[in-house]
């Protein structure tokens, strides 16, 4: 009986320290998934100023409302993984449902236990650079957004902090009559001007802040157009300087773009960019029909919506454009490789059209039957067969290669003989019509040619 409960006792013990163990791991666990999500958390006053704030998922009071942004990181994981990387930092408050709602695949836009929910997220590779996810969750005093990777001039810095608002300068010193000049201002980078070059839209510095959770939402919406709008831009610098490259190029660069399917990737990946857009244009109408009939959304950030609408569609319209151009692109590209096989294959048919008359020859000669002349090894008068063999085949060689050349040098001759024609009637033009200077002058008129 002692021994039972002795035994009773060890399990008991065994069960608790699994438990524990257990409970050690989960949150190990949770720990490494909150180190790979960004957090930022903000409380507007309503009056133009915010503030950051503690992660506690609360709302606001009176005129106050709170942002919570979570960044996704970017990499190759599961769909379940991001989810629990938003269980981690959402739960509680949030449930289950919220947490589905914002980390699935495909467009939605809907009420979710009493909050508007939208979300806008392609099911695309995470690592891709055209893959885009953003959701959001909008109360009366609060906005939760949801997305993969950074995305630009989303959230806000302190003002007099954006590079944009800099006096610029050159990296290396001007010259101006000989003299060095230094020149006052920040110096901007190759690297960092080309990077602006590809921006449509300014700074987290200098983004309004906003008053009301209307205006949050219009700018959370106005960055993920932006970013699409960065995308397009960077795609229509990367295909011109590729038109450039193919028109300076030669042989190598195209059977290397060919090699690397580089145009089959890039219109697989605006087919995935287009689906973005399309996701984009099936809910933000219905967001801005559901916040039309919320009493604390502006109608002036109604406009707003209506005006990001017209421009996503603007875009749509801009990437069918593009991929018209790669597929322009690929196509010949597709030509040049088709031309090059002709050319190949022209080669190998001329080769063997010279040898093919040759092969019959030696066949002819080589056959093991009587009657064949110049086949009698012991005959000292045919001691000469292989040289009239060779002749003949020699003979044959001449008359193909003057069948081929012959239409060449037939084209040649004709086209000088033209030249020859053309440039005797324009001297005998320019004789007669350097003769006739006298009958102009009694004229005073033009010259009927």
């Amino acid at each position: 009986m002692m021994q039972q409960e002795d035994q009773i006792g060890g399990d008991e013990s065994d069960l608790e320290s699994l438990t524990s163990a257990s409970l050690r791991d989960a949150h190990r666990f949770r720990a490494q998934f909150s180190g790979m999500v960004r957090q930022r958390a903000y409380i507007f006053d309503g009056d133009g100023k915010y503030y950051n704030k503690e992660w506690d998922l609360k709302e606001g009071t009176g005129k106050e409302f709170c942002w919570y942004h979570v960044e996704l990181p970017k990499g190759n994981q599961k769909l379940s993984q991001s989810a629990q990387h938003l269980i981690d930092v959402l739960c509680p408050p949030l449930k289950l449902q919220d947490i589905l709602s914002l980390v699935s695949n495909g467009p939605f836009c809907g009420h979710v236990d009493g909050a508007l929910v939208f979300r806008v997220n392609s099911p695309g590779p995470a690592s891709s650079s055209f893959t885009f996810k953003i959701a959001a969750r909008i109360t009366e005093n609060s906005v939760i957004t949801v997305s993969l990777g950074r995305v630009p001039r989303l959230g806000f810095s302190p003002m007099g902090q954006s590079l944009l608002s800099e006096v610029p300068s050159v990296d290396s010193p001007s010259y101006y009559r000989g003299e060095q000049k230094e020149r006052s201002g920040i110096v901007i980078e190759e690297h960092v001007l080309e990077f602006l070059l590809t921006m449509n839209h300014s700074e987290e510095a200098d983004n309004p802040v906003p008053s009301s959770v209307s205006n949050l939402v219009v700018h959370i919406i106005d960055t993920h157009v932006d970013q699409l709008q960065d995308v397009v831009t960077k795609l229509e610098i990367e295909l011109d300087a590729v038109e450039l490259e193919m028109d300076r190029g030669g042989f190598a660069m195209k059977k290397q773009m060919l090699d690397d399917r580089r145009f089959p990737k890039l219109h697989l990946n605006l087919q995935r960019l287009l689906q973005v857009i399309a996701h984009g244009e099936q809910v933000f109408p219905r967001v801005k029909e559901k916040c039309s009939t919320k009493p604390w959304f502006l109608a002036e950030d109604i406009n707003s919506l209506e005006e990001l609408i017209g421009r996503l569609r603007r875009l749509k319209e801009n990437v069918g454009f593009i991929a018209n151009r790669v597929t322009a692109i690929q196509a010949g590209l597709d030509s040049w490789q088709a031309e090059q096989i002709n050319r190949k294959l022209y080669y190998l048919s001329f080769l063997s059209i010279i040898f093919l008359p040759l092969s019959i020859i030696t066949g002819v000669f080589g056959m093991n039957v009587g009657g064949v002349p110049w086949t009698g090894q012991n005959k000292p008068e045919l001691a000469d067969g292989f040289r009239n063999v060779m002749y003949i085949c020699l003979i044959m060689l001449v008359v193909v290669l003057s069948c081929f050349g012959f239409p060449a040098l037939y084209s040649r001759i004709a086209s000088w003989w033209r030249m020859r024609a053309m440039n005797r009637s324009w001297s005998l033009n320019r004789r007669s019509f350097q003769k006739r200077p006298n009958i102009v002058q009694e004229r005073r008129g033009y010259l009927r040619l």
